[in-house]
């Protein structure tokens, strides 16, 4: 927030033009037109076993819907993707499609250019809800059982909507004010403008059947065991809600301007209604090496900072943020320096003034500090080494693997009648096409189970 303290140490809003926030925070990659949609879509081969749709973590028939597209048959399309996926218009904002569909695309093998199989998912479901018509889907009759979703991200939106289409009642339960999880409150406002997100929700719960309950929190409103009283089954997409810490000495002192973690930043972004009144430091680093690194930075010289500069403890090939995301970073004005890892966040004065680095080194096979010293002048320091799964809401019942919820390939936990995906649970690249795909599995288990016979007692 914007305080006289803060305003102290360097930290301000308003460095820009009130015009240069909206260029600024615009879309970042404007959809393909109706010409460039069908110039690429004929550029498919439309493969049979295409290992663009086997490469897809939610199975979207590719080949089919981009067919779709080369006949103009847009909502055939829509239908073809939201059927695998029903947050494919997300999906195909943020997916590292680079390195999943478009990666495997035969393309590459001819011309080092994939089909941009991203952007035509893209093209077609944006199509689709601008003029949505009849409902692509309709929800089958009532089963009347009940199962709450708890966790309205992306494995916990997939879940409401499969099990809602099938007949179940839902309630979805999320402690925050707005449905969508890192959706809506953890990525870039350039990647999904216009309100996208929340669009997305409205058209998912259309289906009827599911109820949201917002402002309920896991452990503090409900208990597991509350929700296995009063449902048939749950379903829990928790996220990770905690931070790692650096991990070395911080300042201490209790609001320390200038001291942040990544995703709390975005998260004020993704919910400002000004963006002129957020204020940003003049040098900026940002500690860490993937996604949320990424969106931090970027965000930072896109509100006015003058020097960004991303800070990674291994090398560019390390990093979990993916190439074309890094590339992005640097045309946008952000430095990355590789090879560090943070000693120290200096401060003087009540305020962040720094942050001492150790060079490191693999040595052996390991990561070691070379006794290399450089520090690194800041007023603004952002938090972005990870987030971890917080155990304690859903209680010790539930088993955890490496600290998070440890699932069989359907989802379904320790504790009976209790299943689980997204971020929250062990395994996998904490994609959002890969929570969806949880969520969709999900809900084909938890129907089956439900609609098993209960065995008559004699």
């Amino acid at each position: 927030m914007d305080t006289p303290a803060s305003r102290a140490c360097g930290i301000h809003a308003a460095r820009l033009n009130l015009a240069d926030y909206a260029v600024h925070f615009g879309d970042a990659h404007p959809p393909l037109t109706r010409p460039q949609a069908l110039i690429e879509a004929e550029r498919c081969y439309y493969c049979h076993d295409a290992p663009c749709a086997t490469a897809c973590p939610t199975g979207i028939d590719i080949p089919s819907f981009i067919h779709r597209i080369a006949q103009d048959n847009n909502r055939g399309a829509a239908r073809a993707i939201l059927t695998a996926n029903p947050l494919g218009g997300m999906c195909a904002r943020v997916c590292p499609t680079e390195v999943l569909c478009e990666e495997a695309c035969v393309r590459n093998t001819n011309e080092d250019k994939p089909v941009e199989i991203g952007a035509l998912q893209r093209y077609a479901t944006d199509a689709y809800f601008a003029n949505p018509g009849a409902p692509l889907f309709q929800r089958a009759a009532s089963t009347g059982k009940r199962v709450a979703v708890v966790g309205a991200g992306p494995a916990g939106l997939a879940c409401a909507h499969g099990l809602a289409v099938r007949g179940h009642d839902v309630v979805l339960f999320d402690a925050r004010p707005k449905l969508g999880g890192l959706n809506e409150y953890g990525l870039a406002s350039y990647k999904t403008a216009g309100d996208f997100a929340q669009k997305e929700v409205d058209w998912l719960l259309s289906i009827g059947g599911i109820e949201p309950r917002t402002g309920q929190q896991l452990g503090r409103d409900v208990t597991l065991d509350s929700l296995l009283a009063d449902f048939d089954a749950v379903f829990l997409g928790l996220g990770l809600q905690g931070v790692n810490a650096l991990g070395v000495a911080e300042p201490t002192a209790a609001g320390l301007p200038g001291l942040r973690n990544a995703v709390d930043f975005i998260a004020e972004l993704r919910q400002s209604t000004d963006l002129s009144t957020l204020p940003v430091g003049r040098r900026v680093v940002v500690i860490g090496g993937g996604m949320t690194a990424v969106d931090a930075a970027v965000q930072s010289r896109k509100l006015g900072a003058e020097e960004v500069t991303i800070v990674y403890r291994r090398g560019a090939e390390a990093m979990s943020a993916s190439v074309v995301e890094q590339q992005w970073a640097q045309t946008n004005g952000v430095t990355i320096r590789h090879w560090a890892a943070p000693q120290e966040v200096l401060c003087e004065n009540g305020a962040v003034t720094g942050v001492r680095f150790a060079a490191t080194a693999l040595r052996g096979g390991k990561l070691v500090e070379t006794g290399e010293t450089f520090t690194l002048a800041a007023d603004m320091v952002l938090k972005a080494i990870g987030q971890t799964y917080v155990a304690e809401p859903a209680g010790a019942a539930i088993a955890l693997q490496g600290g998070r919820i440890a699932t069989d390939d359907q989802g379904r936990t320790s504790v009976a009648r209790v299943w689980a995906g997204g971020d929250c649970r062990v395994g996998g690249r904490d994609l959002t096409v890969e929570a969806v795909e949880h969520g969709k599995v999900a809900a084909v288990s938890i129907h089956e189970a439900l609609s098993v016979p209960v065995a008559l007692v004699a």
